[in-house]
């Protein structure tokens, strides 16, 4: 399976389909760096192919596998598990757990495709929950941040965990041997912030794990990149994630419509143009679109749903440097490393 690698895609999800969500796998195909991959799309046959022909792809590299059934937008997750077999998300993840492929990508529902997931693939060691991660530009170049919107309420064990998850898998991604983590709170002081950041803070302090924590950080260290993995729960760092989101929008609107104001400020524009472009492409969403699923036994991808083919691409290659790099076993190795749950005997001391 690993030669080939095998990338199985949902085609069917998010807000376009396979008019978008080809053209991007297909974009992914054509950059290469993972030797002659292979890409299961599953979804209506006849639109997939109808995609296909409209890009110079290589054919023989590309599988269709029909279905006709989708996981509508605005399914709960329940239903999604109760109703959710024959799919095209549900035979994308199927195709991972049955070992045809190594990854999994979809733009669909993200509470749908994490309840799938967690049926099908089920979780590492004792963990209950995957963590979703997001990839935020930085003055220093890429953050990664977790949770963003997985899990809500988080005690001090899943912080740990978050933290040990989220130095694997920005060292798989993003190529650091050692990375720098932070837990994110209201200050930097050790007496800040509530029980659960203060207990996690605690245990990374005093427990060996093989990771390089750096301490509490604050909201704006994480677009000045002070550590490579932030680690929060799931409802502030959603609120965080879309707060940054807005703003990459507000900034290139303001921008575009500033520069475009008169006669002046577009020949300004005109002589800075090739400045303008590459600020914009930082703040363009697309170019760190994919949040993996972390915790699971194997690999699986939430692209956007709104993503156009160069998002869907960069989703994509995610997939497939997590499948090649080896973050799922890193993870296990890792948290079984724990000595059981990171609290449990500071815990019984305390109340001793």
């Amino acid at each position: 399976m690993s030669n080939p690698l095998v990338i199985s895609v949902d085609a069917m999800g998010g807000d376009n389909g396979p008019p978008v969500i080809v053209p991007g796998v297909v974009e992914a195909a054509a950059a290469g760096g993972f030797g002659d991959a292979r890409f299961l799309l599953h979804g209506d046959a006849a639109t997939i192919e109808a995609a296909l022909a409209r890009t110079a792809a290589r054919r023989d590299r590309f599988e269709v596998r029909h279905t006709s059934l989708v996981v509508p937008s605005d399914a709960k997750p329940g239903h999604a598990m109760r109703r959710g077999k024959g799919t095209s998300m549900w035979n994308a993840i199927e195709s991972v757990r049955g070992g045809e492929a190594s990854a999994a990508v979809s733009a669909g529902n993200t509470g749908a495709l994490m309840a799938i997931s967690r049926l099908l693939l089920r979780m590492v060691g004792d963990l209950e929950r995957p963590a979703l991660v997001a990839s935020w530009p930085t003055l220093s170049g890429v953050t990664t941040v977790l949770d963003v919107g997985a899990n809500i309420l988080c005690d001090a064990d899943r912080l740990v965990e978050f933290a040990i998850m989220g130095a694997a898998f920005h060292r798989a991604s993003h190529g650091v041997p050692r990375p720098t983590v932070g837990i994110l709170n209201v200050g930097t002081e050790h007496e800040k912030g509530h029980d659960e950041v203060r207990e996690a803070d605690r245990i990374l302090r005093e427990r060996k794990f093989e990771l390089d924590y750096h301490g509490f950080v604050e909201g704006d260290d994480i677009a000045k990149g002070t550590v490579d993995v932030v680690v929060t729960d799931g409802f502030t760092g959603n609120v965080a994630l879309k707060t940054a989101e807005g703003l990459a929008r507000f900034f290139r609107a303001e921008l575009r419509r500033t520069l475009t104001g008169d006669v002046l400020a577009q020949a300004g524009a005109l002589v800075a143009s090739g400045a303008l472009r590459k600020m914009s492409a930082r703040l363009n969403p697309s170019a760190v679109n994919g949040s993996p699923f972390l915790g699971l036994t194997g690999v699986v991808v939430k692209s956007h749903g709104g993503a156009d083919a160069q998002g869907i691409a960069n989703a994509v290659r995610l997939a497939q440097t997590l499948a090649s790099g080896g973050v799922v076993a890193e993870i296990a190795t890792h948290l079984d490393g724990r000595g059981g749950s990171p609290g449990q005997a500071d815990t019984e001391r305390s109340v001793a």
